[in-house]
């Protein structure tokens, strides 16, 4: 089976490693997927969720650069929600609850039916490396698997150690063993390992909840989905969630157990998601708040299995036991299985290059949870991208990197090579800079040219796409030089609290108001008719509202973007000698050596680079 070479080996079948695979072997190359256990690929470890704020955003791009997270998600879902409704467009984000077993199945299913991909079940504990450069793995049985590139995806397996309050025993996540030998081969190389933290909370049995003590949680009255594609529909039916809360006899019985818990004992030294702490964490930073929400949500269609949201935590059974009987609805409440913390290995991403093709050794790549973020959304948008390089540098192709003003994937490799993390890294909408051109809508229209481009999507995609694009500007272009009826629009405005008008305007005039929507220009004849007569779908419709509503804040954004790209533009040599710059400071020198960053642009993100650090480079690299 291994006698001939491999093109790409990844290993590790989580997020990262499914998006990786899936995307090499669709681009052609000759693809293994190695993972320790075969009937957890793409396992929600975690909450069973896709999605959320800024990490839709993230799905809706993988999805447009050909990837399979938005389909699996809609055809795994059971509840779809548009959150930050009320804010921006630039802040929308979509999110579906999802079914745990479906979605990995789901995901199994599609990567059986992808071209070029096999499937090995075993434990990969050693590289091959031969003059710096990658040549293939070693498994737990001594067989040496040769690839002409390797991505390694391995989550929090490297060293996994699960702990529950003064027990703690190696996991890579509850039920499964951890991967042993794999860091030490990588710092026998010369990479620099840390360890981070993550937990989960209990999973509990539904049927002994009180959901009337609960408020309901409904999803969207019309749901959309995540993909772009015709190949999945919005949800018909929907499961509703719930929120309940902590209280004083909560936080005192979860206090009781600090002496015990291995946050406070000692047990755990690494570093935790800060933007996702555990409910002792809360408690015992946020000592004012006499309560915590506590989100509860199902596990899918055919399970009474329920995720208790917000109550991550590493403390004793009984502890955790005792207090959840104490929160409004869980009072007779039945556990599956305990929360837990887990510690695990990872690499600083800042030894990465922006292709996340590793900088010591040719053709290795890291994607996921070793490069030190936190998500599943973060860790398919690595894959996607570390299987679409190692597919390019195996065909001598340039590397395809997205920049911070393309997508919010841009953004969290950027941010990750250029300031590394000591924590587990989390996207947020605040960490773009330019996210009124990054949103959620218009993720095909940015990305999916790219793609094609490469061979990632065919051409039907595109012309698809195109027509789409032709009829935004089409339907822009009509309500710039359409004029309203005044009696009809008095009405509207009177409706909706918004001053009148004394003489007719253009329709985008109106649109362009707060209070009015596509919903206002319904009552307009000729809108609905020219709805009807070219087609047009809401995603459309939205698009076209969001250019004219927010027309001045893009095009400054895009102007903003475009000065960017000129500093983009300019390349730095890649062995280029910062040393014989006298004028820059030492610590610049010191950094740029270190990072190497491959454009003006990059080295102006750095921590410590002056802005005349920058223009000492510009005249260099003029020159």
């Amino acid at each position: 089976m291994f006698d001939s070479k491999y093109d790409v080996i990844v290993v590790g079948a989580g997020h990262a490693g499914c998006e990786a695979a899936a995307a090499a072997a669709n681009l052609g190359s000759s693809t293994l997927l190695i993972t320790m256990n075969l009937q957890t690929i793409a396992q929600m470890s975690c909450n069973p969720a896709m999605g959320g704020i800024a990490k839709g955003q993230i799905v809706r791009e993988i999805d447009a650069l050909g990837g399979y997270s938005g389909i699996v998600s809609d055809r795994s879902a059971i509840q779809y929600k548009m959150l930050n409704q009320s804010k921006g467009p630039a802040m929308w984000s979509p999110r579906v609850q999802s079914d745990r077993s479906m979605f990995s199945l789901e995901w199994r299913s599609m990567l059986e039916k992808t071209p070029n991909l096999d499937f090995y079940q075993e434990t990969v504990v050693d590289l091959i490396v031969e003059n710096q450069k990658i040549q293939g793995v070693i498994t737990s049985l001594g067989i040496k698997i040769y690839a002409k590139s390797v991505v390694l995806t391995n989550g929090t397996f490297l060293n996994g150690l699960i702990h529950i309050g003064e027990k703690n025993f190696g996991g890579g996540r509850a039920g499964e063993s951890a991967s042993v030998g794999l860091t030490a081969v990588l710092e026998s190389i010369g990479f620099v390992s840390g360890r981070m933290k993550t937990g989960t909370p209990p999973r509990v049995d539904g049927r002994s909840l009180d959901y009337s003590k609960m408020s309901e949680q409904p999803g969207d009255l019309n749901p959309s989905k995540f993909s772009f594609t015709d190949l999945t529909k919005p949800l018909s039916n929907q499961i509703s969630c719930h929120i309940t809360h902590t209280n004083l006899d909560v936080h005192d019985i979860l206090r009781s157990g600090f002496g015990r818990s291995p946050m406070f004992n000692g047990a755990i030294k690494s570093t935790g998601p800060r933007y996702c702490p555990s409910i002792e964490d809360k408690i015992d930073r946020f000592s004012d708040k006499s309560q915590h929400q506590i989100f509860v949500e199902p596990e899918g269609w055919n399970t009474v299995e329920v995720y208790v949201n917000g109550f991550s935590t590493s403390l004793p059974e009984d502890i955790q036991y005792k207090a959840l009987k104490s929160v409004s609805g869980f009072e007779n409440v039945k556990f599956f299985r305990p929360g837990y913390a887990i510690e695990y290995d990872y690499f600083q991403p800042t030894q990465l290059f922006h292709s996340l093709e590793t900088k010591a050794v040719q053709n290795l790549f890291f994607a996921g949870q070793i490069n030190g973020t936190t998500g599943y959304e973060e860790a398919g948008a690595q894959g996607i991208i570390a299987g679409i390089n190692a597919h390019q540098n195996n065909k001598d192709l340039p590397p395809f990197v997205l920049g911070r003003e393309e997508a919010y994937i841009g953004v969290l490799i950027d941010d990750l090579i250029l300031k590394g993390t000591e924590e587990p890294y989390r996207m947020f909408t605040s960490r773009a800079e330019y996210r009124t051109l990054l949103r959620q809508d218009n993720a095909d229209e940015r990305l999916t040219p790219r793609a094609h481009s490469i061979g990632l999507v065919n051409d039907e995609r595109l012309k698809k796409l195109e027509t789409k694009n032709q009829q935004r500007k089409n339907l822009v272009s009509f309500l710039k030089k359409t004029s309203y009826n005044l009696k009809i629009a008095n009405v509207v405005l009177e409706s909706k609290r918004s001053d009148t008008v004394k003489q007719t305007d253009k329709f985008a005039k109106l649109l362009s108001r707060p209070a009015i929507t596509r919903k206002e220009l319904d009552y307009f004849p000729e809108i609905k008719r020219y709805i009807a007569q070219e087609d047009i779908t809401d995603a459309v419709f939205e698009q076209a509202e969001v250019e004219i509503k927010y027309a001045g804040y893009i095009e400054k954004e895009r102007r903003n973007a475009d000065k960017l790209k000129r500093l983009e533009n300019i390349k730095i040599p890649k062995d280029f000698d910062f040393e014989i710059l006298a004028s820059l400071s030492f610590e610049a020198k010191e950094k740029l050596n270190k990072l190497r960053p491959s454009t003006l642009a990059q080295a102006s993100r750095i921590s410590g680079i002056n802005p005349s650090d920058i223009s000492v480079l510009l005249v260099s690299m003029g020159r």
